[in-house]
């Protein structure tokens, strides 16, 4: 499958496309609008973006940066088109943050953030290390305070519960993972951080994970089949 990535400064991004980020993001039921995705240009420092045969599949606005002295993926929006393909969009967006990532941060464990709405989303965590939250885990009191950081980057920090790791929301539209099933309500396995998020009101949990400088430098991320 023959992918082109494009990768630049998320404030180069011209009008042209985020017109069709607008209309991918619609077609996967995110309705966000031109003025939306126009202030990701500012809040978020890199976009990539994929297409096959033209076709646009899938893209993310993200920043590489430290956090306290650690170093950080942080995911601000990411869509990627729908179908038997998605993963492979998802991965292909991945791989080239972790390109990014190896480079910004040679020889250290990067930690990964998103806010995603369903648990589909932790497909996003393939391959990653000592994902926050996870079933059988009850969070460190470290854990607490890297979700409270993470919510803090995304200007939520007083929407934040801690101990559920879920983001208030107040129906205005959020950056967050748009990948699988949104309306997914599996309350089994990952699917029981969700019970507190209310799409509605545009809720996200807030998730965490660590990739390992090991796997980055030898190219094992994201995992290949």
């Amino acid at each position: 499958m023959a992918i082109d990535v494009t990768t630049g400064d998320a404030i180069t991004v011209g009008d042209a496309e985020l017109a069709g980020f607008a209309e991918l993001a619609l077609s996967r039921g995110a309705g966000f609008d031109i003025g939306f995705l126009s202030k990701l240009r500012e809040d978020w420092v890199l976009c990539s973006y994929i297409r096959q045969d033209g076709e646009l599949c899938g893209f993310v606005f993200y920043t590489l940066e430290r956090i306290g002295g650690t170093p950080c993926i942080l995911i601000g929006l990411s869509v990627t088109k729908q179908g038997d393909y998605e993963k492979d969009y998802l991965y292909e967006l991945l791989a080239e943050q972790y390109r990014k990532a190896l480079l910004a941060f040679p020889d250290e464990d990067v930690l990964v953030g998103v806010r995603m709405v369903s648990p589909d989303g932790y497909d996003l965590y393939g391959g990653l290390e000592d994902i926050v939250p996870r079933p059988s885990h009850k969070p460190t009191g470290e854990e607490r305070a890297w979700a409270r950081r993470l919510a803090k980057r995304y200007g939520a920090e007083s929407q934040l519960d801690d101990k559920t790791f879920v983001i208030k929301g107040d129906a205005s539209a959020v950056g967050y993972l748009v990948y699988g099933d949104l309306r997914n309500r599996d309350l089994s396995g990952y699917g029981q951080f969700f019970e507190g998020v209310d799409g509605d009101n545009c809720d996200s949990l807030v998730v965490f994970g660590w990739a390992m400088a090991e796997k980055l430098a030898d190219g094992l991320l994201p995992p290949q089949g």
